[in-house]
């Protein structure tokens, strides 16, 4: 079974068109290895526990966290870190659950490219040569810009969003604990979202190149754009204004960005069109 599903075809082979069914089963197997290398690195982040959570998971609630450590270094009005939050478990079996859904996202992030490549590798067929040669780099590209977002969230989103609400306080009679599962789902939204989300320049970059989205509209629509980059910021983020602007602004950035790279891609007879 993992000799046919690991099996290539032989360079040169004629091309066929395939049947639903022969799709369907060319699906199981890329999402089969995509699977099995999300396993075999969640297996290693499972085993190294510690340091996982110890270090980098819990990194941002430390104050000698770099990101703390850098800004106090500014000055001192610039200077934050998190109060003492105590983390807590309510239910016996909390602290094994969320360990193997931190080994889950953390082998994901991990084994990206190759979780990704297989992805490539099934739509890849169905697109036209002029489309294959637009998404040239996909793979290397696409894995750059997710793992930016992801420590774009890891060292700025997490540590402001974290110190906010940690120094946030209705009441001295209100102790400041946190469960481990609302930590841990905090995390994950702050990098897996953004790394997400600073996948928009390949996007528009691949759009672009094949004409379907040009800076002209993009320039047109910058308003609404800005709109929804707003509606994102809000959703990943905490309901305080420092950690959306936080958000916002690297967005904006982006889209920026992105119009600068649809108009040196957008084909010119086609704009001029427009």
């Amino acid at each position: 079974m993992l000799a046919k599903l690991f099996n290539k075809k032989p360079a040169g082979a004629p091309e066929k068109e395939m049947s639903f069914f022969e799709h369907i089963d060319a699906l199981r197997s890329h999402l089969f290895r995509a699977a099995l290398y999300i396993c075999v690195a969640a297996v290693v982040v499972f085993t190294q526990k510690t340091f996982i959570f110890d270090v980098i998971l819990l990194g941002p609630l430390h104050r000698d966290f770099i990101t703390y450590r850098f800004f106090c270094s500014l000055s001192e009005l610039t200077c934050f870190y998190p109060d003492n939050i105590k983390l807590i478990t309510r239910e016996l079996s909390e602290q094994l659950m969320i360990h193997l859904k931190v080994s889950f996202f953390m082998g994901l992030i991990i084994s990206f490219p190759l979780v990704f490549n297989e992805f490539w590798k099934f739509v890849k067929p169905g697109l036209y040569d002029k489309e294959v040669k637009a998404t040239s780099g996909v793979i290397f590209w696409c894995t750059v810009l997710f793992l930016m977002g992801v420590l774009f969230g890891y060292y700025v989103l997490a540590p402001f969003s974290i110190a906010f609400l940690a120094s946030y306080n209705v009441s001295d009679l209100v102790e400041a604990t946190a469960t481990l599962t609302s930590y841990v789902d905090a995390m994950t939204m702050y990098t897996m979202a953004t790394g997400l989300v600073f996948e928009m320049p390949l996007v528009i970059y691949f759009l672009a190149k094949l004409g379907i989205m040009g800076p002209v509209f993009m320039r047109t629509y910058r308003r609404h754009a800005i709109v929804v980059i707003l509606v994102i910021a809000a959703v990943i983020t905490p309901p305080d204004v420092t950690s959306m602007t936080v958000v916002t602004l690297p967005l904006l950035l982006l889209y920026e960005v992105s119009i600068y790279i649809a108009a040196l891609k957008y084909p010119k007879e086609t704009e001029t069109s427009e």
